[in-house]
């Protein structure tokens, strides 16, 4: 059997991007992409409907790409202070975990949500720590978290 032309409606993986006319297995657009409204006919109707809409798309992913390289940069300069209890070894009675760098960011004046700060495990030590913070799809920015230990 020989492949069909679809028209993608959407960003479909590893096939193309949105409004690209691509060749796919008929069952493949029949079953999957097409009731999936992931893709339609390619039709010069269809292809010519899809330009606009893919224009308006990528001024729209433009926009959102300015916006998280500016969450970024701005997520990138902040450097967190926290005081806790800790022994003569550095080591922290407790742990500064996600909730609490959230708290922290939202005092800074940057809120963010708590499943978006990716710790690997709680911060258990004195010093300076570099913290991931998710901003959008594979979009990460680092911040710093200083942990100092509370005197007396």
């Amino acid at each position: 059997m020989k492949n069909v032309k679809v028209l993608l409606r959407e960003n479909v993986d590893p096939l193309g991007k949105i409004g690209e006319v691509v060749r796919v297995r008929p069952g493949y657009a029949r079953n999957y992409l097409i009731p999936r409204r992931l893709a339609a006919d390619a039709t010069p109707e269809n292809v010519r409907l899809m330009e606009r809409r893919r224009v308006r798309f990528e001024a729209e992913e433009k926009e959102r790409e300015a916006e998280i390289t500016a969450r970024m940069e701005a997520l990138g300069k902040i450097t967190l202070s926290v005081v806790e209890k800790a022994d003569a070894t550095g080591s922290l009675y407790g742990s500064v975990g996600a909730a609490t760098i959230a708290r922290l960011l939202a005092r800074a004046g940057v809120p963010t949500d708590e499943k978006d700060v990716r710790l690997e495990e709680p911060i258990k030590s004195v010093g300076t720590h570099e913290v991931p913070i998710h901003v959008y799809g594979e979009h990460y920015a680092g911040i710093q978290i200083v942990v100092e230990a509370e005197a007396g």
